[in-house]
């Protein structure tokens, strides 16, 4: 059967078991839209904005371990997606990311929305190409699907000008083999071993898909067996935790807390993560948190076999040892009226199981861990690269990938507002999302960094800066703007009340809890 190019395209897609395509596309992405009914089997997925597009992508792949592909308009849609492709960059997340360009022959005019799709894309850091001919399609899509997983998974960027994707011609191609994680060599290993052994103190900080069960649980034996002090990694892509897995901390976002937590280390032990560095510079404090005169020693860099590494270093290092296992126990649900500390117990008591937990709370947050440790098992995505807004997003890509799954997004107020318009679409793909924002009508860290970098300041412009409460965000009324219900909690009893009942309805639903900001 003779196809156009963007017929082509999704043929190759589906034929890689990419069937899954988040868009909000425009005029030069026509041609890809019409043929979404000409291959039945992959479904489109629309946002009404970029945001919620490139953050459902990262989502879905975060979960489902495959990529989706985005479909954005020109550079400027690009742009605005940028912030969440930007987290999925950090969070190695595979994405097919395709933005339709102006047709070849119309580009040196310069029209409105002419623009250097390369430049803009070229700081994901990852894959990107051009298709220049709808002969070639079929294969550049292959290219871009293969690079998205190529370990430990990336953006891969393919750019589809407008005459590609209608011209005749296109032929599907095969689906080409990624490249698979790189196999750490045993020496290394016995040389980690080796620094395990020293009798020195020693931290083992651990990222990517080490913070899934089987790299939990051998970074668990380690630990036991050495005394090594274990963390993951600040901001994991995915975490799975819950009763009958090993809980193990995170290493903190505050520079002060890593300090603490590695206070007296001599050796800091990498596996599939990143070393510690802060996430802002401040005056007067570093910016590496290695402590000083201590030394880094990579087990395994994040395109490597990490898991398979550390299970080969917990049976040379720990043989007879089994993991510490966080025992199912539930918070007491509290009463009274929402506080920061008290909402999260109310979340760790009703947590349902095989959970999907899309935590954006910020600061109000910092008790989640703990409330949710003895919790039934569960998933946990977090804010990767630190650009606010992807947790609506996130949440919604994470559902339709696990549509079985109960979604909990939990949500800080200031960075919800970035991409509501995802409750549109949770509501229009009737997902199993439940909201809950915690409105403390502020952006209660931006008060805290005021401090910490020595700007301080009491005066009014600065403080209102950083205030929310003029007006006053209502997400219940927003939320059911947008087709999800809402429902506002002041105390415990309402937000545990309103929340069982989420949780136990089909569809999405949002809760307002008005929480107190804690700083």
């Amino acid at each position: 059967m003779a196809m156009n190019g963007a017929q082509a395209l999704i043929r190759t897609l589906v034929d890689a078991d990419v069937d899954v395509c988040f868009t909000n596309p425009g005029t030069s992405e026509m041609h890809f839209v019409a043929a979404l009914d000409d291959v039945p089997q992959i479904r489109g997925v629309l946002g009404l904005a970029e945001g919620v597009v490139t953050g459902a992508a990262d989502g879905y792949g975060r979960i489902a371990d495959k990529p989706a592909a985005t479909l954005l308009h020109l550079g400027a849609g690009l742009s605005n997606g940028l912030a969440n492709l930007h987290n999925a960059r950090r969070a190695n997340t595979p994405i097919v990311n395709i933005i339709g360009d102006h047709a070849t022959y119309h580009k040196r005019f310069d029209a409105p929305l002419e623009s250097d799709i390369e430049a803009v894309a070229g700081s994901l850091n990852g894959w990107m190409r051009r298709s220049s001919s709808t002969a070639d399609i079929g294969a550049d899509t292959a290219a871009a699907i293969a690079a998205a997983q190529d370990a430990p998974g990336r953006v891969a960027t393919l750019i589809l000008p407008a005459d590609v994707s209608w011209g005749e011609g296109g032929t599907p191609a095969a689906t080409v083999p990624p490249t698979p994680p790189r196999t750490v060599a045993s020496d290394v290993v016995r040389s980690v071993a080796e620094v395990l052994r020293s009798g020195e103190p020693v931290a083992l900080l651990f990222g990517g898909r080490a913070c899934r069960e089987r790299g939990l649980r051998a970074v668990s034996r380690i630990a036991q067996a050495t005394g090594a002090k274990p963390f993951a990694e600040t901001f994991p892509a995915r975490m799975e935790r819950g009763a009958g897995l090993p809980n193990i901390e995170r290493l903190g976002y505050l520079a002060e807390q890593v300090a603490y937590q590695l206070d007296g280390v001599r050796h800091v032990i990498l596996a599939g993560a990143r070393s510690p560095v802060s996430f802002f510079a401040y005056p007067g404090k570093a910016s590496d948190l290695v402590p000083e005169g201590a030394r880094v020693h990579t087990l395994a860099e994040p395109a490597d076999d990490v898991i398979t590494a550390l299970e080969e270093l917990a049976d040379e290092v720990a043989a007879d040892v089994e993991p510490e296992l966080a025992p199912a126990q539930r918070p007491e649900l509290p009463t009274g009226e929402l506080t920061p500390q008290n909402w999260a117990q109310v979340i760790g008591a009703l947590l349902p199981e095989n959970a999907i937990i899309s935590d954006e709370t910020n600061t109000s947050g910092l008790l989640v861990p703990m409330a949710t440790a003895g919790a039934p098992r569960h998933d946990v995505l977090t804010l990767t690269g630190g650009a606010i807004g992807q947790g609506m997003a996130v949440a919604t890509g994470a559902a339709i990938a696990a549509p079985d799954r109960p979604v909990i997004n939990l949500e800080a107020d200031g960075s919800a507002v970035y991409n509501i318009s995802s409750l549109w679409t949770q509501a229009r793909e009737n997902l199993n999302v439940t909201t809950v924002v915690l409105n403390n009508r502020a952006y209660a860290i931006l008060r805290m960094e005021l401090q910490r970098v020595g700007a301080e300041s009491s005066g009014p412009k600065a403080k209102s800066l950083f205030d929310l409460s003029t007006p006053d965000l209502d997400f219940v009324s927003m939320a059911e703007g947008f087709g999800v219900p809402a429902t506002r909690a002041r105390t415990a009893e309402e937000l545990a009340d309103q929340f069982r009942r989420a949780v136990t309805t089909p569809g999405p639903h949002l809760i307002e809890a008005m929480v107190p900001p804690l700083l």
